[in-house]
């Protein structure tokens, strides 16, 4: 156990950490403003149906399928390094899309802009593990890193939307190149270099299968909520599953695996990242149902949906931000299950709305639940980190990202079909009888759209059937989600109880506690030998002798 106190961060580390934040707020940024940018792109390039789905999803398919390989190249060629290919690669890629001629060549750009978004999010959150070293200065990078997500969702409407209004819809692309350039610029002066002392070399089998593994799956669990359960998507989900379980047997005898499955041995991370697996799982699929609710059932238009989301999204920015302060005298496990049981709560106020409840309710059940979703992704992301040795930080901070690209699939294809299931049920019972049932039930918004074809009193019935429909839909929904994250809280709350607030020793994972059982004295006592190593490298590193 080390009782040297870790070197505090100064003015170059900050500034750093600016620039990092920058360039992850960009990932969510991209998705919110492409949205916006779709029915214009989509008249100028004439897209159909098919494409629209491949530009929208294709970004997040190659970010998915791409961030074990980029979190675990970054700890062996250096994580600035990787960073800055990913920043070339991004804006280059975002120029393709802003200049696309045709809808295979936007296609191929989305899918370049995954590729190159996938070496972001680990390789920044890596790198703040390396130049913030003391335990409270650390929380408070990573509460800010996270709170940049949100605050790019919060901009990115609103830059989106004024972009589109005075130029065409290639703009809002070149939105990232000259956060790119100044991550060219200032990276080499304020970012540390950090690499793996013996990163061993690339399986290059063990990248095909884990792409094989993430791509197909998330392909097929996205279809399977689209259209249902046809041969090409249970294809897809079976060659995911069958290749995930070929990675998972390679890995474990490789001498220098692409994913270190060692690292699930320490209750820390594991719990960290089920909590967060959940709370994707869960709230995403809930936003996604929320979001339709805003606009079929509310009558609201796509961009004021996308505003009556800002309010939460401005206080889960707040609450990642704060939830380092107040770890710092609470017990993460603490906080982490009293934000899970905040975010059920917001939940279940969900209950309350309907067709006639308007639309300053479901903002507040928003509100509510991104205020306690805070904690969880803040002190999460830090727990993840401090569970693994620094030289597997990359591929360590790469884990929750994949959490997330999967999770929201993962509900849609599991809350979200039960969700469907009692949406098609209820209006199948309230649908008028000389009406053919079919196109309204496969979503809310054909619905509507079949019921403004109809007009006069069918249309009318149509509509209010299938609006009180989708609302009994969203209440299941709410509830089993708020059911499953009181049991993940009580699963946090007692598998991190020995965590100990930031600042105190052990906080981040780096030694042993009073509490921790004997499974876990080995874990801790092997994370302090290495906590005592990423001081001194880090040393190395911030001085010049790293490189």
């Amino acid at each position: 156990m080390t009782t040297q106190s870790a070197p505090k961060a100064g003015r170059k580390e900050w500034v750093g950490l600016a620039v990092l934040t920058v360039a992850s707020m960009l990932v969510s940024f991209d998705v919110f403003v492409l949205l916006l940018a779709l029915p214009h792109l989509t008249s100028d390039l004439a897209l159909n149906s098919t494409q629209q789905l491949w530009v929208v999803d294709i970004y997040g398919f190659m970010v998915g399928g791409f961030l074990v390989t980029m979190g675990t190249l970054g700890d062996r060629i250096g994580r600035r390094r990787l960073l800055m290919i990913g920043a070339v690669a991004f804006g280059a890629a975002s120029v393709l899309a802003a200049f696309s001629t045709g809808p295979q060549m936007l296609i191929i750009a989305r899918a370049l802009l995954g590729v190159a978004g996938a070496t972001l999010a680990p390789s920044t959150l890596a790198l703040i593990s390396n130049m913030f070293l003391d335990p409270k200065q650390k929380g408070m990078a990573i509460g800010l890193w996270a709170g940049s997500f949100t605050l790019g969702a919060i901009i990115g409407p609103i830059t989106g939307g004024m972009m589109l209004e005075y130029f065409w819809w290639g703009s809002v692309f070149l939105l990232a190149v000259p956060a790119m350039v100044l991550l060219l610029i200032l990276g080499p002066l304020v970012l540390p270099e950090y690499r793996a002392p013996e990163p061993g070399r690339i399986d290059l089998v063990s990248v095909v299968l884990s792409l094989l593994m993430i791509l197909p799956f998330v392909y097929g669990v996205k279809e399977v909520a689209r259209i249902g359960w046809d041969p090409p998507a249970i294809a897809a989900i079976l060659l995911g599953a069958f290749a995930g379980t070929a990675f998972v047997r390679r890995q474990l005898v490789l001498d220098d695996p692409l994913l270190d499955l060692r690292l699930f041995r320490n209750d820390q991370l594991t719990v960290a990242l089920v909590s967060m697996l959940m709370y994707s799982m869960l709230t995403g699929t809930t936003l996604f149902y929320l979001s339709q609710f805003f606009q079929s059932v509310l009558g609201l238009s796509p961009f004021q949906a996308a505003l009556a989301l800002i309010p939460g999204l401005i206080a889960g920015t707040v609450s990642v931000t704060l939830a380092p302060v107040l770890a710092r005298w609470i017990r993460p496990a603490v906080l982490i299950a009293v934000g899970l049981l905040i975010v059920s709560a917001g939940l279940l106020m969900l209950l309350m709305v309907g067709p006639e409840s308007g639309v300053v309710l479901p903002v507040a059940a928003f509100v509510v639940w991104c205020l306690g979703g805070g904690p969880g992704l803040a002190l999460g992301m830090n727990l993840v980190i401090g569970g693994a040795p620094p030289e597997k930080a990359g591929s360590a901070a790469s884990l929750p990202q994949i959490g997330n690209e999967m999770g929201t699939s993962l509900g849609i294809a599991t809350v979200g079909t039960l969700g469907a299931f009692v949406y098609g049920t209820r209006l199948d019972d309230r649908v008028p009888s000389e009406m053919d049932s079919g196109a309204a039930t496969d979503s809310v918004a054909g619905a509507v759209a079949l019921s403004e074809e109809l007009g006069g009193t069918l249309g009318s019935q149509l509509e209010s059937a299938a609006q009180d429909a989708f609302t009994s839909g969203l209440h299941v929904i709410a509830v089993v989600s708020a059911v499953i994250l009181v049991i993940t809280a009580a699963l946090v709350l007692v598998r991190l109880r020995h965590v100990p607030p930031m600042g105190d020793e052990g906080a981040d994972g780096s030694s042993e506690t009073p509490e921790a059982g004997p499974a876990k004295d080995a874990v801790a006592t092997d994370t302090s030998d290495t906590a005592e190593d990423e001081v001194d490298h880090a040393d190395d590193t911030l001085t010049g002798r790293g490189d």
